[in-house]
Protein backbone atom coordinates (compact mmCIF):
# COMPACT_ATOMS: atom_id res chain seq x y z
CA UNK A 1 0.00 0.00 0.00
CA UNK A 2 1.37 2.99 -0.98
CA UNK A 3 0.96 6.70 0.45
CA UNK A 4 -0.05 9.80 -2.68
CA UNK A 5 -1.98 12.26 -2.66
CA UNK A 6 -5.52 12.42 -4.56
CA UNK A 7 -3.42 14.49 -7.38
CA UNK A 8 -0.88 11.90 -7.90
CA UNK A 9 -3.60 9.09 -7.64
CA UNK A 10 -5.27 10.73 -10.91
CA UNK A 11 -1.74 10.67 -12.43
CA UNK A 12 -1.14 6.95 -11.43
CA UNK A 13 -4.68 5.93 -13.11
CA UNK A 14 -4.39 8.18 -16.39
CA UNK A 15 -1.04 6.65 -16.82
CA UNK A 16 -1.57 3.41 -16.03
CA UNK A 17 -5.14 3.98 -18.61
CA UNK A 18 -3.01 5.38 -21.25
CA UNK A 19 -0.80 2.59 -21.39
CA UNK A 20 -3.61 -0.17 -21.02
CA UNK A 21 -5.43 1.51 -24.15
CA UNK A 22 -3.75 3.94 -27.02
CA UNK A 23 -7.22 5.36 -27.80
CA UNK A 24 -6.87 7.34 -24.65
CA UNK A 25 -5.39 10.56 -24.73
CA UNK A 26 -6.34 13.80 -22.85
CA UNK A 27 -6.35 17.53 -22.80
CA UNK A 28 -7.12 20.42 -20.98
CA UNK A 29 -5.35 24.14 -20.41
CA UNK A 30 -2.18 23.43 -19.25
CA UNK A 31 -2.13 20.02 -19.42
CA UNK A 32 1.23 17.88 -19.04
CA UNK A 33 3.15 21.37 -18.53
CA UNK A 34 1.76 23.64 -15.99
CA UNK A 35 0.88 23.93 -12.24
CA UNK A 36 -2.97 24.38 -13.43
CA UNK A 37 -3.46 20.75 -13.43
CA UNK A 38 -2.66 19.87 -9.77
CA UNK A 39 0.19 18.82 -7.86
CA UNK A 40 1.29 15.84 -9.63
CA UNK A 41 -2.06 14.93 -11.88
CA UNK A 42 -0.74 15.45 -15.42
CA UNK A 43 2.97 15.61 -14.70
CA UNK A 44 5.45 13.40 -16.83
CA UNK A 45 2.89 12.65 -19.27
CA UNK A 46 3.48 14.38 -21.83
CA UNK A 47 7.00 13.09 -21.39
CA UNK A 48 5.39 9.47 -21.49
CA UNK A 49 3.08 10.01 -24.17
CA UNK A 50 3.93 12.75 -26.77
CA UNK A 51 1.69 15.27 -27.93
CA UNK A 52 -0.22 13.25 -29.88
CA UNK A 53 -1.59 11.91 -26.58
CA UNK A 54 -1.57 14.75 -24.39
CA UNK A 55 -2.72 17.93 -26.14
CA UNK A 56 -2.28 21.44 -23.95
CA UNK A 57 -5.18 23.25 -25.19
CA UNK A 58 -5.93 26.96 -25.98
CA UNK A 59 -7.70 28.66 -23.55
CA UNK A 60 -11.15 27.36 -25.04
CA UNK A 61 -13.74 25.53 -22.58
CA UNK A 62 -16.28 24.95 -25.52
CA UNK A 63 -13.28 23.91 -27.84
CA UNK A 64 -12.06 21.24 -25.46
CA UNK A 65 -15.67 19.69 -24.60
CA UNK A 66 -16.10 19.88 -28.69
CA UNK A 67 -12.71 18.12 -28.81
CA UNK A 68 -13.71 15.16 -26.52
CA UNK A 69 -17.54 14.94 -28.26
CA UNK A 70 -16.20 14.38 -31.67
CA UNK A 71 -13.27 12.20 -30.85
CA UNK A 72 -15.79 9.69 -29.01
CA UNK A 73 -17.94 9.92 -32.03
CA UNK A 74 -14.96 8.65 -34.05
CA UNK A 75 -13.62 5.81 -31.42
CA UNK A 76 -11.22 7.61 -29.22
CA UNK A 77 -11.40 7.70 -25.89
CA UNK A 78 -10.58 11.29 -24.61
CA UNK A 79 -10.14 12.38 -21.04
CA UNK A 80 -10.37 15.99 -20.98
CA UNK A 81 -9.71 18.54 -18.33
CA UNK A 82 -11.85 21.88 -17.20
CA UNK A 83 -9.90 23.66 -14.87
CA UNK A 84 -12.31 24.85 -12.22
CA UNK A 85 -15.82 24.31 -12.20
CA UNK A 86 -17.43 27.70 -13.06
CA UNK A 87 -15.57 27.33 -16.40
CA UNK A 88 -17.91 24.41 -17.13
CA UNK A 89 -20.57 26.43 -17.66
CA UNK A 90 -19.00 27.92 -21.13
CA UNK A 91 -18.48 23.71 -21.67
CA UNK A 92 -21.98 22.82 -20.95
CA UNK A 93 -23.57 23.18 -25.05
CA UNK A 94 -21.31 20.78 -26.34
CA UNK A 95 -21.78 18.25 -22.68
CA UNK A 96 -25.21 18.66 -21.95
CA UNK A 97 -26.70 19.40 -24.96
CA UNK A 98 -24.34 16.71 -27.21
CA UNK A 99 -22.50 14.28 -24.92
CA UNK A 100 -25.47 13.54 -22.72
CA UNK A 101 -27.74 12.69 -25.24
CA UNK A 102 -26.03 10.95 -27.92
CA UNK A 103 -26.24 7.34 -26.64
CA UNK A 104 -30.46 8.18 -26.31
CA UNK A 105 -30.53 9.20 -29.63
CA UNK A 106 -28.78 6.38 -30.74
CA UNK A 107 -31.08 4.12 -28.85
CA UNK A 108 -28.46 2.81 -26.77
CA UNK A 109 -26.74 1.25 -30.18
CA UNK A 110 -23.91 3.41 -30.27
CA UNK A 111 -21.19 4.05 -27.56
CA UNK A 112 -19.94 7.41 -26.27
CA UNK A 113 -17.46 7.28 -24.00
CA UNK A 114 -15.83 10.26 -22.69
CA UNK A 115 -14.43 11.47 -19.11
CA UNK A 116 -14.40 15.22 -18.74
CA UNK A 117 -12.69 15.85 -15.27
CA UNK A 118 -13.50 19.39 -13.79
CA UNK A 119 -11.37 21.04 -10.62
CA UNK A 120 -14.06 22.16 -7.94
CA UNK A 121 -14.12 23.55 -4.57
CA UNK A 122 -13.71 26.84 -2.19
CA UNK A 123 -10.79 27.41 0.26
CA UNK A 124 -8.17 28.45 -1.81
CA UNK A 125 -8.75 32.39 -2.41
CA UNK A 126 -9.79 31.83 -5.98
CA UNK A 127 -12.59 33.85 -5.42
CA UNK A 128 -16.11 33.06 -6.94
CA UNK A 129 -15.19 32.52 -10.42
CA UNK A 130 -13.18 29.79 -10.01
CA UNK A 131 -14.31 28.23 -6.50
CA UNK A 132 -18.50 27.39 -6.93
CA UNK A 133 -19.27 23.56 -6.83
CA UNK A 134 -21.61 22.92 -9.52
CA UNK A 135 -22.37 19.29 -9.28
CA UNK A 136 -26.37 19.46 -9.31
CA UNK A 137 -26.43 21.15 -12.63
CA UNK A 138 -24.64 18.53 -13.79
CA UNK A 139 -26.20 15.30 -11.83
CA UNK A 140 -29.85 17.51 -13.76
CA UNK A 141 -28.62 16.16 -17.14
CA UNK A 142 -29.67 13.02 -18.29
CA UNK A 143 -27.30 10.76 -19.54
CA UNK A 144 -24.28 11.71 -17.60
CA UNK A 145 -22.34 10.18 -14.62
CA UNK A 146 -21.57 12.20 -11.94
CA UNK A 147 -18.28 11.36 -9.77
CA UNK A 148 -16.98 13.43 -6.74
CA UNK A 149 -14.37 11.21 -4.75
CA UNK A 150 -12.30 12.40 -1.47
CA UNK A 151 -10.12 10.29 -0.86
CA UNK A 152 -6.84 9.24 -3.29
CA UNK A 153 -8.02 5.44 -3.20
CA UNK A 154 -11.29 6.23 -4.17
CA UNK A 155 -10.03 8.81 -6.80
CA UNK A 156 -7.76 5.96 -8.86
CA UNK A 157 -10.06 3.20 -9.04
CA UNK A 158 -13.01 5.30 -9.67
CA UNK A 159 -11.20 7.00 -12.72
CA UNK A 160 -9.83 4.18 -13.74
CA UNK A 161 -14.00 3.16 -14.13
CA UNK A 162 -14.93 6.48 -15.80
CA UNK A 163 -12.47 5.79 -18.31
CA UNK A 164 -13.43 2.49 -18.91
CA UNK A 165 -16.94 3.10 -18.86
CA UNK A 166 -19.19 3.56 -22.33
CA UNK A 167 -21.01 6.62 -21.06
CA UNK A 168 -19.75 10.30 -20.80
CA UNK A 169 -18.48 10.48 -17.05
CA UNK A 170 -18.22 13.86 -15.91
CA UNK A 171 -15.07 13.40 -12.83
CA UNK A 172 -15.14 16.62 -10.23
CA UNK A 173 -11.62 16.71 -8.41
CA UNK A 174 -11.70 19.17 -5.40
CA UNK A 175 -8.60 20.86 -5.25
CA UNK A 176 -7.60 20.84 -1.92
CA UNK A 177 -8.33 17.16 -1.97
CA UNK A 178 -4.86 17.12 -4.66
CA UNK A 179 -2.61 17.78 -1.96
CA UNK A 180 -3.82 15.30 0.61
CA UNK A 181 -2.29 12.11 0.92
CA UNK A 182 -4.03 8.55 1.46
CA UNK A 183 -3.27 4.98 1.15
CA UNK A 184 -3.55 3.86 -2.37
CA UNK A 185 -3.36 -0.08 -3.56
CA UNK A 186 -0.08 -0.49 -6.08
CA UNK A 187 -2.16 -3.09 -7.71
CA UNK A 188 -4.56 -2.25 -10.88
CA UNK A 189 -8.03 -2.28 -9.23
CA UNK A 190 -11.39 -0.01 -10.47
CA UNK A 191 -14.27 0.69 -8.37
CA UNK A 192 -17.50 0.68 -9.45
CA UNK A 193 -19.11 3.66 -10.05
CA UNK A 194 -22.56 4.54 -8.60
CA UNK A 195 -21.59 2.49 -5.16
CA UNK A 196 -21.41 4.48 -2.02
CA UNK A 197 -19.16 3.83 0.82
CA UNK A 198 -20.06 3.37 4.71
CA UNK A 199 -16.68 5.61 6.16
CA UNK A 200 -17.76 5.14 9.39
CA UNK A 201 -20.32 2.83 10.99
CA UNK A 202 -22.40 4.57 13.44
CA UNK A 203 -25.77 4.01 15.14
CA UNK A 204 -27.48 7.30 16.05
CA UNK A 205 -27.57 9.53 12.70
CA UNK A 206 -26.68 9.25 9.33
CA UNK A 207 -24.61 12.39 7.39
CA UNK A 208 -24.49 11.58 4.03
CA UNK A 209 -21.62 13.44 2.17
CA UNK A 210 -19.09 13.39 -1.11
CA UNK A 211 -15.83 15.10 -1.80
CA UNK A 212 -14.19 17.70 0.88
CA UNK A 213 -16.86 17.58 3.46
CA UNK A 214 -16.17 14.06 4.36
CA UNK A 215 -13.22 15.91 6.38
CA UNK A 216 -15.87 18.03 8.08
CA UNK A 217 -17.81 15.24 8.80
CA UNK A 218 -15.00 12.81 10.42
CA UNK A 219 -13.91 16.01 12.12
CA UNK A 220 -17.75 16.49 13.73
CA UNK A 221 -17.96 12.86 14.48
CA UNK A 222 -14.69 12.73 16.76
CA UNK A 223 -16.00 15.26 18.57
CA UNK A 224 -19.90 14.18 19.05
CA UNK A 225 -18.30 10.49 20.00
CA UNK A 226 -17.07 11.98 23.05
CA UNK A 227 -20.60 13.35 24.31
CA UNK A 228 -22.40 9.84 23.19
CA UNK A 229 -23.49 10.52 19.91
CA UNK A 230 -22.43 7.80 17.43
CA UNK A 231 -22.59 8.90 13.77
CA UNK A 232 -22.57 6.87 10.68
CA UNK A 233 -20.74 8.70 7.98
CA UNK A 234 -22.07 7.54 4.52
CA UNK A 235 -20.01 8.94 1.44
CA UNK A 236 -21.39 9.25 -1.98
CA UNK A 237 -18.61 8.97 -4.13
CA UNK A 238 -21.08 9.01 -7.24
CA UNK A 239 -23.98 11.32 -7.18
CA UNK A 240 -25.27 9.61 -10.73
CA UNK A 241 -25.88 6.91 -10.52
CA UNK A 242 -26.80 7.37 -6.91
CA UNK A 243 -26.51 4.57 -4.19
CA UNK A 244 -30.12 4.87 -3.00
CA UNK A 245 -30.06 0.85 -1.14
CA UNK A 246 -26.95 2.23 1.10
CA UNK A 247 -27.92 5.86 2.30
CA UNK A 248 -31.71 3.94 2.83
CA UNK A 249 -30.27 1.28 5.05
CA UNK A 250 -28.36 3.76 6.75
CA UNK A 251 -31.45 6.13 7.32
CA UNK A 252 -33.35 3.03 8.57
CA UNK A 253 -30.39 1.79 11.02
CA UNK A 254 -30.02 5.00 12.85
CA UNK A 255 -33.38 6.96 12.25
CA UNK A 256 -31.55 10.46 11.48
CA UNK A 257 -30.47 12.12 8.38
CA UNK A 258 -28.22 15.11 7.99
CA UNK A 259 -26.89 15.87 4.67
CA UNK A 260 -23.90 18.06 4.18
CA UNK A 261 -22.00 19.11 1.01
CA UNK A 262 -20.22 22.59 0.10
CA UNK A 263 -22.41 23.51 -2.65
CA UNK A 264 -24.80 26.07 -2.18
CA UNK A 265 -27.92 24.99 -0.68
CA UNK A 266 -31.11 26.30 -3.00
CA UNK A 267 -31.04 23.34 -5.71
CA UNK A 268 -28.82 21.71 -4.33
CA UNK A 269 -28.02 17.32 -4.46
CA UNK A 270 -28.50 17.76 -0.66
CA UNK A 271 -32.77 18.59 -1.44
CA UNK A 272 -32.49 15.03 -3.81
CA UNK A 273 -31.05 13.09 -0.14
CA UNK A 274 -33.12 14.40 1.77
CA UNK A 275 -35.96 14.34 -0.76
CA UNK A 276 -35.18 10.16 -0.89
CA UNK A 277 -36.00 9.88 2.75
CA UNK A 278 -38.52 11.35 2.74
CA UNK A 279 -39.96 9.01 0.00
CA UNK A 280 -38.68 6.38 0.91
CA UNK A 281 -37.69 6.02 4.39
CA UNK A 282 -40.33 8.27 6.32
CA UNK A 283 -41.33 5.48 9.02
CA UNK A 284 -38.08 5.04 9.99
CA UNK A 285 -37.10 8.91 10.43
CA UNK A 286 -37.10 10.08 14.44
CA UNK A 287 -36.73 13.79 13.47
CA UNK A 288 -36.64 15.76 10.26
CA UNK A 289 -33.93 15.91 7.46
CA UNK A 290 -31.48 18.69 7.99
CA UNK A 291 -29.33 20.14 5.34
CA UNK A 292 -25.86 21.85 6.48
CA UNK A 293 -24.17 23.42 3.16
CA UNK A 294 -22.87 26.86 2.07
CA UNK A 295 -24.96 30.04 2.00
CA UNK A 296 -26.46 31.14 -1.37
CA UNK A 297 -23.53 33.48 -1.89
CA UNK A 298 -21.25 33.38 -4.51
CA UNK A 299 -18.02 32.53 -2.99
CA UNK A 300 -16.11 35.00 -1.57
CA UNK A 301 -12.47 36.01 -2.07
CA UNK A 302 -11.31 37.35 1.08
CA UNK A 303 -10.32 34.36 3.62
CA UNK A 304 -12.30 35.67 6.52
CA UNK A 305 -15.51 35.67 4.23
CA UNK A 306 -14.39 32.47 2.38
CA UNK A 307 -14.46 30.64 5.55
CA UNK A 308 -17.79 31.42 7.01
CA UNK A 309 -19.60 30.66 3.32
CA UNK A 310 -18.01 26.91 3.61
CA UNK A 311 -19.91 24.22 6.49
CA UNK A 312 -17.51 23.58 8.88
CA UNK A 313 -17.59 20.54 12.49
CA UNK A 314 -19.13 22.98 14.27
CA UNK A 315 -22.19 23.75 11.63
CA UNK A 316 -22.72 20.04 11.45
CA UNK A 317 -22.24 19.32 15.07
CA UNK A 318 -25.06 21.95 16.23
CA UNK A 319 -27.18 20.14 13.42
CA UNK A 320 -27.05 16.87 14.57
CA UNK A 321 -27.36 18.07 18.35
CA UNK A 322 -30.82 19.74 16.95
CA UNK A 323 -32.08 16.00 15.94
CA UNK A 324 -31.77 15.00 19.38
Amino acid sequence: MQQITLGEAVNQALREEMRRDERIFIAGEGVGVSIHSGPGATSGLLEEFGPRRVKDTPVSEAGIAGLAVGASVMGLLPVVEIMFNPFFTIAADQIVNHAAKLRYLSGGKSKFPLVVRIKTGAGMGAGCQHSHNLEAWLAHSPGLKVVMPATPADAKGLLKSAIRDENPVIFIEDIILHWVPGPVPEEDYTIPIGVADIKKPGTDVTVVTWSKALGTAFKAAGQLEQEGISVEIVDLRSLVPLDEATVLESVRKTGRLVVLHEATRTGGFGGEIAALAAEKAFDALKAPVLRVTAPDIPVPYSKPLEDFYMPNEADLIEAIKRLF
